[in-house]
């Protein structure tokens, strides 16, 4: 095979100028003398094509700043509320804990839990407790079946079951199942802001905090 000189080279990129345009990643490897004066359109070319890969990676730095930043803030609320449930002794200590944290950490307006226990209850907080039959359960068939949380606005009945006289404040809200710990029920957390509870919000934080709320409550329940 012949080896090919700097003439044909030459020859071959005057009659292909866009050459360059679809081999931009060349243009890294390729030294230019830049004479005092205009510049050369090559190196302008480099330029423009460093400039770019600059931007980008800009761009992607500031991505990764701001997903480390969100993650940092999920970890401090998810802390605060761990450390609302784990210093009390009392089930109703640890409902007015979260009350106060989800409403200053979360900014959330309302709260709800329901557990699910045939056992009689005679302490000021009978209320939290509902029977495995109730018919209002009904209505949160999807949650409990699934041990999916669902957020959005909740059905009338939803609100009025979990929010009482507070159910037509309550514009949006989650609902997460306690089901997948060593108690059954329901935890509900609302707003008065329709956006602040979205469908399409992930449902993997929402299942951590049912998860440390239902195991603490759990323990809680048993040294009663």
């Amino acid at each position: 095979m012949s080896e090919i000189d700097s003439t044909k080279v030459e020859s071959y990129l005057k009659q292909h100028p866009e050459f360059f345009n679809e081999h931009l990643d060349l243009l890294e490897h390729i030294t230019v003398p830049h004479p005092s004066g205009n510049a050369v359109s090559l190196v302008s070319k480099q330029l423009e094509l460093f400039r770019q890969r600059h931007h980008d990676m800009e761009v992607q730095l500031n991505g990764l700043i701001d997903i480390a930043r969100d993650n940092d803030h999920s970890a401090n609320q998810m802390h605060e509320l761990t450390l609302a449930v784990i210093e009390v002794d009392t089930l109703d200590a640890a409902i007015e804990n979260l009350n106060v944290v989800l409403a200053e950490c979360f900014l959330t307006d309302f709260f709800a839990v329901k557990i699910i226990s045939d056992e009689k209850r005679d302490s000021a907080l009978a209320g939290l407790f509902v029977e495995p039959e109730h018919p209002e359960l009904k209505h949160f068939v999807k949650e409990l079946g699934s041990n999916q949380a669902s957020c959005g606005k909740p059905t009338l009945a939803q609100a009025k079951f979990l929010f009482g006289d507070n159910a037509l404040d309550v514009k949006s809200c989650a609902i997460i199942p306690m089901s997948f710990t060593e108690i059954e029920g329901l935890i509900a957390i609302g707003s008065r802001n329709e956006e602040r509870f979205d469908y399409s919000m992930g449902h993997l934080f929402l299942t951590q905090m049912s998860e440390i709320i239902g195991t603490r409550f759990a323990a809680l329940l048993k040294a009663e």
